[in-house]
C-alpha cells in the first residue's frame, strides 16, 4: 500500500508509505531500509535542486582549491567545477538524540509520536550509515537514558537501542542536554527529536550547551495532528501524559485559543532557531518521511559546504 503526498520540499517522484502503515511492520531495520532506499530511489529520479548522492563527495570548486581535486567526468555532465572529498574529508560523527519522555506516547490515529521519532530516527541513522558516517544514538527523558557512541560498526546496536525504548519518566531538557553536552567529546551533527512541550525560552537554554561544543545541531519537532489542530468535540477531562494532572475542558470553547497558542509556539521555535542557526522543522505524524529525509539532506548540504 503506497500513498503519495506532495509537501512543499519533498523530493519529486518520491512516495511512501503512511506512517501508520509502518506501525504495522515489527522489525524496525526492514521500516528504515525501505524508507531510505524508496527515498534513495526518488531522489536518483529527481532533478530538484540538482541533488544527488554525490553530495557526500563533491562540492563546488572554491579560488584557492588544488585544481587536480576537480572532477572533470562531473564537469562533462554539468558544466561546473567540483572538487572531490576524500573519506576523510567528509565522514562525520552523526548523533541521534531522541526524547523518549511520557508525553511522546501519545497518538490519536493508529501511530505516537514516539514510534514516527523512533521511524524518523532509525531512518536517519541508516541513510547517514550508508553515507559512511560514524552513527551514535542517545535516548532522554529528564537525563541521559540511553548512550551509543559513535562508530562506523554500531548501527545494528543503534537500531537495538531504538527498538527497546519505553516511556517512563516525565522530561525536562535543561539537564538532560546538559548530560547530552557533557557526553559528546567530539564536535559533529546532533539531530534533535523531541515534542519540544516547554516554553520556548527554556527549550532555548536548554540546547545552548549543544551548540557552544560547536555541533551542527537540527532539530525534528514531532507533533500530533490532534496537538495541532484540537479536534475534539465532546466536553471532558483531559489528562497530561507527564504529570497526570487532569483538567476539565468544552473543546468548542477553547479550540480557537488553543490553536493560536500551539501555531504561535511552533512559530516562536522556528524563529528563535534561526536566529541562533539552528535548522528547525516541525512534523506532525502523517507526515511522510520522505519529507523529514529531504530536509535533513538539505541541511546536511548546507552543513558540508560551511564546514
Amino acid at each position: 500500500m503506497r500513498v503519495s503526498h506532495h509537501h512543499q520540499g519533498t523530493v519529486p517522484g518520491a512516495s511512501f508509505v503512511d506512517p501508520r502503515v509502518l506501525a504495522r511492520i515489527d522489525n524496525l531495520e526492514m521500516v528504515a531500509k525501505f524508507v531510505v532506499d524508496g527515498f534513495i530511489n526518488g531522489l536518483h529520479k529527481s532533478p530538484y535542486l540538482g541533488l544527488s548522492l554525490d553530495f557526500a563527495e563533491h562540492r563546488a570548486y572554491m579560488p584557492g582549491d588544488d585544481i587536480r581535486r576537480i572532477d572533470w567526468r562531473l564537469y562533462a555532465r554539468t558544466d561546473r567545477y567540483y572538487v572531490k572529498e576524500y573519506e576523510a574529508d567528509t565522514n562525520a560523527n552523526f548523533t541521534v538524540a531522541l526524547d523518549i519522555s511520557k508525553s511522546m506516547d501519545f497518538g490519536m490515529k493508529g501511530i505516537s509520536k514516539l514510534d514516527y521519532a523512533r521511524f524518523l530516527a532509525a531512518s536517519l541513522a541508516y541513510f547517514s550509515n550508508q553515507q559512511r558516517d560514524r552513527v551514535g544514538m542517545m535516548t532522554f527523558d529528564q537525563a541521559l537514558v540511553d548512550y551509543v557512541p559513535c562508530s562506523a560498526k554500531h548501527m545494528n546496536v543503534v537500531l537495538h537501542t531504538i527498538d527497546r525504548i519505553k516511556p517512563q519518566r516525565s522530561g525536562a531538557l535543561g539537564p538532560a542536554m546538559n548530560s547530552i553536552a557533557g557526553t559528546l567529546t567530539r564536535r559533529g551533527i546532533l539531530v534533535l527529536i523531541s515534542d519540544f512541550y516547554e516554553p520556548v525560552e527554556q527549550v532555548l537554554e536548554a540546547i545552548k550547551p549543544l551548540r557552544y561544543r560547536g555541533n551542527d545541531v537540527i532539530v525534528f519537532h514531532v507533533l500530533d495532528p490532534a496537538e495541532v489542530d484540537f479536534p475534539y468535540e465532546e466536553a471532558g477531562n483531559f489528562e497530561d501524559l507527564e504529570t497526570g494532572e487532569r483538567i476539565p475542558i468544552v473543546p468548542q470553547t477553547q479550540r480557537d485559543k488553543y490553536r493560536e497558542l500551539v501555531l504561535a509556539h511552533v512559530a516562536d521555535l522556528g524563529k528563535q532557531f534561526s536566529n541562533d542557526r539552528i535548522d528547525y522543522a516541525m512534523f506532525d505524524t502523517a507526515t511522510p518521511l520522505d519529507y523529514a529525509l529531504f530536509q535533513y539532506l538539505s541541511n546536511r548540504v548546507r552543513l558540508m559546504k560551511t564546514r
